[in-house]
Formats: structure tokens, C-alpha cells, sequence
């Protein structure tokens, strides 16, 4: 057996996690006195106080939306990309093809007026 009993990790995480909320609940208590003693009644400092927390919860939860808004659109974007979905020049070309293969079929089609110069009837003057 050992002689010094060896804490975790998890433990000293632990440990300083609780030093720091003490340390904030020491806090808390300091300002709510101050608050008090500058002719706040006690219970609007509580309330004034919790006001503070709320309003602070607030903002860091708007944050985190629209960070995790950004990331989810970052995974959009990169999974597009992965996948091609943004590879447009061979679609455009598809269907610029698609488009001219039905124009060349319709009656009195002609290749000068179009510039369509992959077509064998057209003549460059």
C-alpha cells in the first residue's frame, strides 16, 4: 500500500471548481452587503442581484445560438462542398446544353442569330 494517498484528476477538479464557487458565493455576499449598506433594502439587492444573473444567463445564451447557429452552417457549407452540391460550372453547362439541344429543334432555328458556333450550318462572315 502507499504510503501518501494520491488524489485524481477528477478529484483536484473537484476541488478548485468548489474553492471557486465558494469564492463566488463570498463574492455575492460582499456585494449584497455593499448594496445594503449604501441604503438598498436587503431584499431589492437579492432581487437586483438576481436581475444581474438573469441578465447575464441571457446574453450568454444569445451567444451560444448564434454560435451554434454559425457552426451549423459551417457543417452545411463543408458537407455541401464534400458532397459537390456547389460544383455549379458542370450543372451551368448542362444546362446550357440542355437549353440549346431545344432550341436547335424548333423550326426555322438558325445558328448565326444564336452564335451557336458548334453547330455545322453556322457561318462566320
Amino acid at each position: 500500500m502507499k504510503s501518501s494517498a494520491q488524489t485524481s484528476f477528477a478529484e483536484r477538479l473537484g476541488q478548485m471548481l468548489g474553492r471557486m464557487w465558494r469564492g463566488y458565493v463570498r463574492q455575492e455576499r460582499k456585494a449584497n452587503g455593499w448594496l445594503v449598506e449604501h441604503g438598498i433594502p436587503a431584499v431589492g439587492a437579492t432581487a437586483l442581484l438576481w436581475i444581474i444573473k438573469l441578465v447575464v444567463l441571457g446574453v450568454l445564451l444569445y451567444v451560444a445560438f448564434w454560435l451554434a447557429l454559425l457552426l451549423v452552417f459551417a457543417v452545411a457549407a463543408a458537407w455541401a462542398v464534400q458532397h459537390g452540391a456547389l460544383d455549379s460550372d458542370s450543372e451551368d453547362a448542362l444546362i446550357v446544353q440542355d437549353e440549346l439541344s431545344k432550341l436547335r429543334q424548333t423550326p426555322g432555328y438558325d445558328p448565326n442569330l444564336y452564335n451557336d458556333t458548334s453547330h455545322e450550318m453556322y457561318k462566320d462572315d
